[in-house]
């Protein structure tokens, strides 16, 4: 939950230049299988979507003001982008731009910061014309 609300300060943060986007995926631990000692919360492995978008909840308190999507049972989402257990992107005009590495110990947030640090840099820079439609 400390990453969730790392994440969340960052969108708060950025709001002015990027839209954030949370995708819940499977549970990484599972309270009836690979069982974490240090897990927030009991959430069993997810057997229908409404299982797994109740456990997205619990996400979502974690960081409200970030719009929240729910993979797929195939998991859809999760082998596309390789998100499992968690991991960051950033997504501009359809191509990856940012590919963190996977969690927990390639998320780190800091870099996804440096990113759009030097982003907004280039976007304020004198000869850049940002347009919005």
């Amino acid at each position: 939950m400390a990453r969730l609300r790392s994440f969340q300060r960052l969108a708060a943060h950025f709001v002015d230049i990027a839209d954030f986007l949370l995708v819940y995926i499977e549970e990484a631990h599972p309270s009836d299988g690979w069982v974490s000692s240090d897990a927030a919360y009991n959430i069993p492995k997810h057997q229908c979507l409404q299982d797994r978008l109740r456990a997205a909840q619990l996400m979502r308190e974690g960081a409200p003001d970030c719009p929240l999507a729910v993979d797929t049972m195939d998991n859809a989402s999760s082998a596309a982008y390789g998100a499992y257990f968690e991991r960051l992107y950033i997504i501009q005009e359809e191509k990856v731009m940012y590919q963190g590495g996977r969690g927990p110990e390639g998320y780190k947030i800091s870099e996804l910061r440096s990113w759009l640090d030097q982003y907004k840099t280039r976007l304020q820079s004198p000869g850049t014309v940002v347009i919005q439609v």
